[in-house]
């Protein structure tokens, strides 16, 4: 089984950024414990990080050849990108999308994602925990 993790704009400064929102861990750490968590699992993850909606969009786009599902923070893309969305939907493999925060209890530009209504399921709100359940429900969904 392998799985593409990507993480959009800004998680690159996860750590130092609005630590009372996002938590103290940096994506480093985040990655690190998803690698182990997969590695149990005997998951092959690749983790990827970018700024940039194309380089998202191709890293999607590439994904159906090599991947069997994708795990994705799209950050401030969830509410903007209709290009990302139409990508991750063209792949048709399964999503599930993870934000660290709960973009529901937050400011009301953030409770609308193009992302959610494509996934498999979404985790909101757990801080890192969520990537872990996500690789969890991943596993289980195709597992069966």
């Amino acid at each position: 089984m392998n799985l593409l993790l990507l993480n959009g704009p800004n998680l690159n400064l996860l750590g130092t950024r609005e630590p009372e929102i996002y938590g103290r861990e940096t994506l480093s750490d985040i990655e690190q414990q998803c690698r182990a968590k997969a590695n149990l699992l005997s998951i092959n993850l690749d983790c990827k990080q970018s700024n940039h909606e194309g380089e998202l969009v191709n890293w999607v786009q590439d994904a159906r050849e090599k991947y069997s599902g994708i795990i994705i923070n799209p950050a401030g893309y969830s509410h903007t990108s209709i290009a990302l969305r139409d990508a991750l939907s063209a792949v048709e493999i399964p999503i599930i999308e993870v934000h660290l925060s709960n973009i529901f209890a937050r400011e009301e530009f953030r409770h609308f994602s193009y992302i959610s209504p494509i996934a498999k399921g979404g985790v909101f709100g757990l801080g890192s925990q969520g990537y872990l359940l996500a690789i969890d429900a991943m596993y289980k969904l195709l597992s069966f």
